[in-house]
């Protein structure tokens, strides 16, 4: 099972690599980590997806309440979040499938964000599923380069952590 993590850290140098760190030590595999500063400066906020059972998750959330420049810890459950990941594609475009490509970027409400000779540049916010459609359709032109983030998310409603 995926949970994801809101965890809100000092913004201090060195604290990504004991968060990262922790898990390494643990045995534990950090599927997505985003990290970010938050509208306060002092305070940045990583978004991390780890997989296991209620066991593993509580361990992790109890190792990360652990470390000194951990501020708070937060499970964002599917049903009380909202997530968004970005992917960048860049796609093989002649004069012969740059129309059918741009069709499809449209239908998933993308942007072309660079165009070149033999090449879009395509760039895609949604969750996981959207990214994963239009890679797969994206795919029989050939894509050159995919750079993709990890899931970043927020509680859901007006109430702050």
């Amino acid at each position: 099972m995926r949970h994801t993590l809101a965890v809100l850290v000092e913004n201090k140098f060195g604290v990504l690599s004991r968060v990262a760190g922790l898990f390494s030590r643990r045995g534990y595999n950090i599927d997505s980590l985003a990290v970010g500063i938050t509208e306060n400066p002092n305070i940045s906020r990583m978004t991390i997806v780890v997989r296991g059972d209620e066991h593993v998750l509580e361990q992790v959330i109890k190792q990360l309440n652990k470390l000194i420049d951990v501020i708070r810890v937060m499970d964002l459950g599917a049903e009380e979040s909202v997530d968004r990941e970005l992917a960048l594609i860049k796609v093989n475009a002649d004069k012969d499938n740059r129309a059918e490509i741009i069709q499809i970027v449209d239908i998933f409400r993308a942007r072309i964000i660079d165009v070149a000779a033999h090449s879009l540049t395509i760039e895609v916010t949604g969750d996981e599923g959207k990214i994963e459609a239009i890679e797969n359709l994206l795919k029989p032109f050939g894509i050159m380069e995919m750079a993709r983030t990890g899931k970043i998310a927020l509680k859901r409603g007006s109430k702050s952590p």
